[in-house]
């Protein structure tokens, strides 16, 4: 994960930017409840550190007004680059390279841990080094095409038809990177999700 990306303390405790002190001080219980490493069930560690981190910066008036210019200083970055990126020939392939990377973490997390099939919208932001607002088209695209759907806390996780999607296309892009191997003059060779 990369530290120089800064942590959404709003979507860390899935809060919207104007929520009432009263609101944020509501929803930290709440989460930190679930997700105390002492609660058998749904206890995280690392995500209750990061509950405990953001409530202390936006559960207190002086810090979140500071967190607040920093976080629309960013929001505001994040669509000067999205704007910028509107004509760019390259937008479909690194869409498509996009789906697929969120497909195949989401497919190995299935894989690896069963009982935690699901990965966080914010966490792909890290992985894949996109800003949320990119992110969460690829999110729509997939779910509307049935190959993620969310889970009851709001993890995606991959459906049967979005693995069989992936193994199915693994194939065709490993016979078209043959032929690609073969014939390196051919440029048609991309593989669309």
């Amino acid at each position: 994960m990369a530290d120089d990306i800064p942590v959404d303390h709003y979507d860390v405790l899935q809060i919207s930017v104007t929520a009432e002190p009263e609101t944020v001080h509501r929803v930290y219980r709440i989460l930190a409840q679930r997700f105390h490493p002492d609660n058998r069930d749904t206890g995280s560690a690392e995500r209750f550190r990061a509950l405990s981190e953001a409530y202390d910066v936006l559960g207190n008036p002086e810090r979140r007004a500071q967190y607040d210019i920093t976080y629309q200083q960013l929001k505001q970055e994040r669509w000067r680059l999205v704007s910028s990126g509107e004509g760019s020939e390259n937008d479909f392939s690194f869409e498509q390279a996009v789906r697929l990377t969120v497909l195949e973490a989401l497919y190995t997390q299935r894989r690896v841990q069963p009982y935690e099939p699901g990965i966080f919208v914010g966490d792909f932001e890290q992985l894949i080094g996109r800003p949320r607002e990119q992110i969460e088209f690829t999110v729509w695209y997939l779910l509307q095409k049935g190959f993620v759907q969310r889970s009851d806390n709001s993890r995606l996780t991959i459906t049967a038809e979005g693995a069989d999607h992936l193994e199915a296309g693994y194939q065709s892009r490993l016979k078209l990177r043959l032929l690609r191997d073969e014939n390196p003059l051919s440029d048609d060779t991309n593989a669309a999700v």
